[in-house]
């Protein structure tokens, strides 16, 4: 009766034999290396990652007397203490059972003593964002000046609950989930030396069912291996898991890629008789074809994948067009599931939505070419009207805006002079009209509408601006009242108005357009029309 669980056995002892977190021990080695050891580390992620197992580790190496390469040598005394658990000066906490101030403050009184066997006092503290409001404000001032004996290692997998206040005072770590192929790798070399038999695709299932979760994975390979009678078994897996085996999967995406309705319906037919979850069959569908647009688009993205090789070949034989599709009509068809008869006819009709609005390829009906180039277009016999000549659009010619002034002079051209103004300037004075203007005055009307913007300051920038631009020592002069005539800026929004409308009226007169109205019952959208 002293079976130990795997994860609890292969719990690694030091950084060489943590999985996955490569990026976490290097910050830690280092930090050991140089002996810039942090007064609070702070480890995240989700659960069976390993932070408390990396706390752990630290701690060890922080006390070890005999580091080999700044990783804990697992012989002296004080290793041996910690990976027996009866080491004074490593006080581990659970925060979810210990949760008011005074436990925090009973836990802090003892600070202040030195350690009794190593160099500090180590304080794990785990799950910590259970902790009380009065629990985290109790250990602010000795998290944020502890003793120099003293280092705080604290774990959680929701930093989010915890006060800024203690953020700031930490070394924070986040620890990322792991890759299935990092789980199987493990979990072949676990059971190597176990000298337990297993087969690869059972592997492989069970390290997708880890969801990132080392411990999940050896919970689920213990399961396993007493539900397969010390073996591991692929169909065993299947069936302690309820889920459904890859190999389907790949039968019903190639028989997609290959638009074989009646092989996709045979499949189905198959799978129905294990009673799998049409849910769940479906999720995996969607995430292949993630899968397989990832390798279409980015080719070597997935070389870690325990798929690589069936994704590759996927993504050579379907178009991206037709995975982006398949990929949505899926999407959306997830809800359909719960409103259909039954998960199994919901699910068929997924599947056929699929292969019905699947572009087709070397279709005999030929779409209508719109040519730049060429004046004609070829209509099919049993039309009966006349093809029309069909000529490239041009834009239509814009009617001419008249000029405010009848003098055709540049200096009598009020808007060729606006056009020669800068920046707020040239704004205001196209918000007038010029009245008068000889060689020693210029007399200017404003809009009542922008009577704002006329002040001193704006009126003396212009003067300049008039005097630099028409090279004459001109005065001045500005009266707000209603206008008789349009301002430049007026004229301007005319402007484009006309050539909107010029636009407009060219589509819906090219000739190109009417046949699309008149055989396909084509719409125009003017809001889409934009003038040349």
């Amino acid at each position: 009766m002293n079976y130990q669980v795997l994860a609890r056995k292969w719990r690694p002892h030091n950084f060489t034999e943590v999985v996955g977190q490569a990026h976490v021990i290097t910050s830690l080695t280092n930090a050991l290396k140089h002996q810039r050891l942090h007064q609070a580390y702070l480890f995240t992620g989700t659960r069976g990652v390993g932070k408390t197992t990396l706390a752990r580790i630290l701690a060890k190496a922080m006390n070890c007397e005999n580091l080999q390469d700044f990783n804990p040598c697992g012989q002296c005394d004080i290793c041996r203490a910690v990976d027996e658990g009866r080491f004074l000066d490593l006080i581990e906490v659970d925060a979810a059972s210990r949760t008011k101030v005074e436990d925090t403050r009973d836990l802090l009184d003892n600070a202040q003593y030195a350690p009794n066997q190593g160099r500090y006092k180590v304080y794990l503290i785990d799950e910590v964002h259970m902790l009380s409001g009065h629990s985290f404000n109790a250990l602010l001032k000795t998290l944020e000046e502890p003793p120099a004996h003293v280092k705080f290692l604290l774990a959680t997998t929701d930093p989010h609950k915890i006060p800024v206040t203690v953020l700031s005072r930490c070394l924070q770590l986040n620890l990322k989930r792991l890759l299935p192929s990092e789980i199987f790798t493990q979990m072949g070399f676990i059971l190597g030396q176990e000298g337990i038999s297993f087969e690869p695709e059972a592997l492989k299932l069970i390290s997708r069912a880890a969801d990132g979760s080392m411990r999940d994975g050896l919970s689920l390979l213990d399961q396993a291996i007493v539900y397969g009678n010390g073996q591991v078994n692929n169909d065993d897996v299947h069936a302690m898991l309820g889920s459904i085996a890859q190999q389907p999967v790949e039968s019903i995406l190639q028989a997609l890629a290959n638009a074989d309705a009646p092989a996709i319906l045979n499949q189905i037919d198959d799978l129905s008789q294990l009673s799998p979850d049409f849910s769940d069959l479906l999720q995996q569908l969607l995430q292949f074809l993630h899968r397989v647009a990832l390798v279409q688009h980015v080719p070597g993205t997935l070389t870690h994948d325990l798929d690589a090789e069936v994704v590759a070949h996927l993504a050579k034989i379907m178009s991206p067009e037709d995975v982006q599709l398949y990929y949505q009509i899926g999407l959306l068809g997830q809800k359909d599931l719960g409103l259909a008869p039954d998960p199994r006819s919901g699910f068929e009709m997924v599947m056929l939505r699929m292969l019905t609005f699947r572009p087709v390829k070397n279709s005999s009906v030929q779409p209508v070419q719109v040519q730049q180039i060429a004046p004609e277009i070829q209509v099919r016999p049993q039309v009966q009207v006349q093809s029309p000549q069909v000529a490239p659009i041009r834009p239509t010619p814009l009617p001419q805006t008249s000029p405010v002034l009848e003098s055709p002079r540049i200096t009598d051209n009020w808007e060729s002079i606006v056009s020669g103004l800068k920046g707020m300037t040239k704004q205001f004075a196209s918000r007038c009209v010029l009245e008068q203007l000889d060689e020693s005055q210029c007399r200017l009307s404003l809009d009542p509408e922008f009577q704002s913007l006329l002040d001193q300051d704006s009126a003396a920038k212009l003067e300049n601006a008039l005097r630099d631009l028409l090279a004459k020592p001109l005065k001045l002069y500005i009266e707000v009242k209603a206008l008789e005539t349009h301002t430049p800026a007026q004229q301007v929004v005319h402007a484009q108005e006309n050539r909107q409308q010029a636009a407009v009226e060219a589509i819906h007169q090219d000739p190109n357009v009417i046949y699309a109205k008149t055989h396909f019952d084509a719409q125009v959208l003017p809001e889409t029309i934009q003038p040349y």
